[in-house]
This record gives C-alpha cells, sequence and structure tokens, in this order.
C-alpha cells in the first residue's frame, strides 16, 4: 500500500478563516489519510496488545463558532468512543505532528491511574528516548522533554494531572512539519508504531488499574 504522508498544506488548514472552511479542509485534506494510516495502526497495536482496536477520527462536533486549531485519530478498545478511555493519538497543530498516548479528564478513575503512574514512575520513565516529551493540557501546543525533568518535577505534573480535574496526562513526540517522515505515510507509519511501543507499559498500567476497580 502506498500510503502518503502529511504536506505543507495539510498544516496551512490551520490557517483557514472560518468553523466551516476550516472543516472543510479537515475533512477533505486531512481525515483521508487518517483513515488509511489509523487503520493500519490500529491493525498493528489490536497484534501487539491481543485485544481489538478500534479507530476513531476526531469530529469537532461540538465546535458552533470557532475552528479547531488541531485535528488527530484516535485508537483504543471501545468502538463507540474514545474520551473516556486510555488511548493512542496522531494529529496535526500548524507547526507540528503530535504522537501521543493520551489520558484526558474525561477518563474516569483519572486520579487511580495518576496514582499508579506515581508508584512506578521510576521504571515507567525510566527507559524513554531522550525526544519524548509531556503535556498536561491537549488543547496547548507546548509540552515539555521529559529528559529535562528532574525527579521531584516529574512528579510535581503527576500528582496535578491527579488531583486537578481538568488536567490530563500526554506521553510522546512531536515532530516538525519539514521532518522527512512526516511526509513519507511508511516512514512516519514504522516511527510512530515505534512510539506506541514505547507507550505501551503506560497503557497497559493504565488498563490493569482500570480493571482492578471494576472488580
Amino acid at each position: 500500500m502506498n500510503l502518503t504522508g502529511f504536506t505543507k498544506n495539510d498544516f496551512d488548514v490551520f490557517h483557514i478563516e472560518g468553523l466551516d472552511e476550516r472543516m472543510e479542509g479537515i475533512q477533505t485534506l486531512i481525515q483521508p489519510k487518517f483513515k488509511e494510516i489509523g487503520e493500519v495502526l490500529a491493525s498493528d497495536l489490536s497484534m501487539a496488545i491481543g485485544n481489538e482496536m478500534h479507530l476513531h477520527i476526531a469530529k469537532h462536533a461540538r465546535r458552533k463558532v470557532n475552528p479547531p486549531n488541531d485535528t488527530w485519530l484516535a485508537i483504543c478498545d471501545n468502538k463507540r468512543g474514545y474520551k473516556k478511555h486510555p488511548h493512542f493519538q496522531l494529529g496535526l497543530f500548524d507547526d507540528h505532528l503530535f504522537i501521543w498516548l493520551a489520558l484526558i479528564y474525561e477518563l474516569p478513575n483519572k486520579s487511580a491511574i495518576a496514582e499508579s503512574f506515581l508508584e512506578k514512575a521510576d521504571s515507567l520513565f525510566h527507559d524513554l528516548p531522550i525526544d519524548f516529551v509531556l503535556s498536561l493540557d491537549h488543547m496547548k501546543k507546548d509540552a515539555v522533554a521529559i529528559s529535562s525533568l528532574a525527579e521531584d518535577e516529574l512528579k510535581a505534573n503527576l500528582k496535578r494531572f491527579r488531583d486537578v480535574k481538568k488536567a490530563e496526562l500526554l506521553i510522546g513526540r512531536h515532530i516538525k512539519p519539514d521532518d522527512p517522515v512526516v511526509k513519507n505515510g511508511q516512514a512516519l507509519i514504522k516511527f510512530t508504531k515505534e512510539t506506541y511501543e514505547q507507550l505501551l507499559p503506560f497503557y497497559q498500567q493504565a488498563m490493569r488499574t482500570t480493571e482492578y476497580l471494576l472488580k
């Protein structure tokens, strides 16, 4: 399969004025690529996790006036929706592509998952590649390099994720639009799979915690 990566035109969609006009750009340029790439990633994650994983593509249906500043695909174990579940993302802002494991504020048992991450922080975060970043808000572009955080700073972020209702936890990578990996669909899939593999221990820990609480 000859998969297409993302070009300058895709990132420039976020400079289009107007909700309807920007959504048309997202739907015609970006979402078909999300579907192709996402189906490959969902299949691969299903095999890696041993459980069927489902592809979701952000619809931005709640937006009535302001156009979205980013868009994404999400992959999780639930067929109906992803926001209440730990999920893997690939998406675009105007100035970078992001690859995340996302635990966002709608997630039930967020505090318990955060506490389990705190207990295992040393082992979970220890072996991540140097370019991995962390964010506490999926709506903001900013992220901090995990390798730059002292142990107490990392744990402070995890405590904020645990204690603040709207705080989120996103762990993964950012790539600049002009990176050759972004433009080459096969290379992007390979890079994304490698990123997800590094994030599997976090996903599995979150799912174990959830399953334990449901018993």
